[in-house]
């Protein structure tokens, strides 16, 4: 599986019209309000573009029910290089990305696995609360 964008700031992983994977390279940049990730996916991903000087009004965010199957991942690499491998919902590989400092993954669907290649320190951020239930399947 080849990525559907150039592999310079953003690649996606889909397969069979499912988001898997959604990289997001350190140089990509915007410079106005963007989100990256559709509106349908549990895990929204994006850039908020303040001016100098502005004021973000103080918020709570309101106690929203929300239903969730599954969980995704955000992982951004803090230091270091590491491959993300992307397996689809068959568990059969669909695609590799090298990551790199200052690169984030989403990932939403599927399933992964990560071979480092130097020293390296993931920041990973996913939905919550953890639970005493089985989350992985290794395989």
């Amino acid at each position: 599986m080849t990525p559907q964008n150039s592999p310079q700031e953003i690649e996606s992983c889909v397969i069979d019209g499912q988001l898997l994977a959604l990289v997001i390279r350190a140089d990509y940049s915007v410079s106005k309000t963007t989100f990256i990730t559709p509106n349908e996916c549990t895990q929204q991903v994006g850039f908020i573009c303040y001016a100098a000087n502005t004021v973000i009004p103080r918020h709570a965010h309101l106690p929203l029910s929300r239903t969730i199957l599954g969980t995704t991942e955000v992982v951004t690499v803090r230091r270091g290089r590491c491959t993300a491998e992307i397996y689809g919902p068959d568990k059969r590989p669909v695609a590799e990305y090298e990551l790199r400092e200052g690169d984030v993954i989403l990932l939403n669907g599927g399933a992964h696995g990560f071979r480092v290649h130097e020293d390296t320190v993931l920041l990973e951020v996913k939905q919550g609360p953890y639970t005493d239930k089985p989350e992985k399947e290794r395989f």
